[in-house]
């Protein structure tokens, strides 16, 4: 059974999901602040958080990061901000995925399922995978290489273990906004090209002199054994 926290102010709001999602078979428990959501996620470690934006003590955006900085946790926000900047904004804090007020139990419990795939793992049923020094492991969301352990963000892993399982294989941006941020949003590559400069700078490469992430003009991006 899965264990999810619903972080919502609304008392009708959070009543309706709670009882929708317990029959459809997930045990939800749930708290009406940003603080109180946070204690219960670093204490209860849940499998999934539900976080609304518009909470009374903070920002949902607020709580994401704070979130962020001691917990991998895959968070869906739900929120009635619909504007494209902001949707991308949510997602580079860290969220998993979104959901756009109002929503339907039934929607978002499809995307707790899909969310939920993902973080066992980029790749289906892949746990492991390794190119050349970079050795991933899927089930303790860690990543090393040559022995040293990367320090990653949610979406940074899962972007670079989307591509490591998938080595010399170009994959579009259309294929990572779709299977690694869920969203085929228009004019969001930029979002891409930010998560990888970052993933680079960490791998100790640069664009200028690439090592395993490799751009191919008009087509994607490729992650190979530099070796």
């Amino acid at each position: 059974m899965v264990q999810i926290l619903l972080v919502e102010d609304d008392p009708e709001v959070r009543g309706r999901l709670v009882r929708a999602l317990g029959e459809r078979g997930h045990a939800v428990t749930s708290a009406p602040t940003g603080m109180e959501g946070l204690r219960r996620a670093v204490d209860a470690r849940p499998d999934l958080v539900i976080l609304d934006l518009g909470l009374p003590d903070l920002d949902g955006t607020q709580v994401l990061r704070m979130l962020r900085a001691v917990s991998a946790v895959p968070v869906i926000v739900a929120t009635a901000r619909d504007d494209e900047r902001e949707i991308e904004r949510i997602l580079d804090t860290g969220a998993d995925d979104y959901v756009v007020k109002p929503f339907s139990a039934g929607q978002l419990d499809a995307r707790i399922r899909a969310v939920l795939r993902r973080s066992e793992g980029a790749g289906g049923t892949v746990r492991t995978v390794r190119v050349g020094g970079l050795l991933m492991d899927a089930a303790a969301r860690e990543a090393v290489l040559d022995g040293r352990v990367l320090e990653l963000s949610p979406k940074e892993f899962d972007l670079l273990f989307y591509l490591a399982s998938r080595p010399g294989e170009v994959v579009s941006k259309r294929e990572l906004l779709t299977e690694v941020w869920q969203t085929p949003l228009g004019g969001a590559n930029k979002t891409i090209d930010v998560h990888v400069a970052w993933l680079r700078r960490k791998l100790g490469e640069s664009a200028s002199v690439p090592r395993y992430l490799r751009s191919v003009r008009g087509a994607g991006i490729k992650i190979v054994d530099p070796s």
